[in-house]
């Protein structure tokens, strides 16, 4: 029974850890993706880059908070867990904060597109 139990731990483990690559992948992909995209718009002067900018990073930031709740599973240590607790907060203060500046970014904006429609 007891090798049952370290087989599945072991499948547990790599799936996670499998899972937590690909999730920081997909958040790093985006990433270099948004920051071309916005230096695109910034060459264009288009008014909309810190919006685009912004929400860029914080869909980034939501897959890698995503990895490092799902590396949790896995954690031994309580000094590990302590410092993914730190990780974890720490991102999702800075993905609170984004999401802030996205509405007023869209406030600043909302009325400059309305300008433009009204054309």
């Amino acid at each position: 029974m007891e090798g049952v139990y370290q087989a599945a731990e072991g499948i547990l483990r790599y799936v996670v850890e499998f899972s937590t690559l690909l999730l920081e992948l997909f958040g790093i992909c985006i990433l270099v993706f948004t920051a071309i995209k916005s230096f695109i718009f910034w060459l264009k002067k288009d008014d909309s880059i810190r919006l685009q900018l912004a929400q860029g990073i914080a869909l980034a930031l939501e897959f890698k908070l995503g990895g490092e709740v799902l590396r949790t599973v896995v954690v031994r240590e309580w000094a590990e867990l302590g410092i993914l607790g730190a990780i974890i907060t720490l991102r999702a203060a800075l993905t609170f904060l984004i999401h802030w500046e996205i509405k007023n970014e869209e406030k600043a904006l909302a009325p400059k597109l309305h300008e433009d429609k009204n054309i």
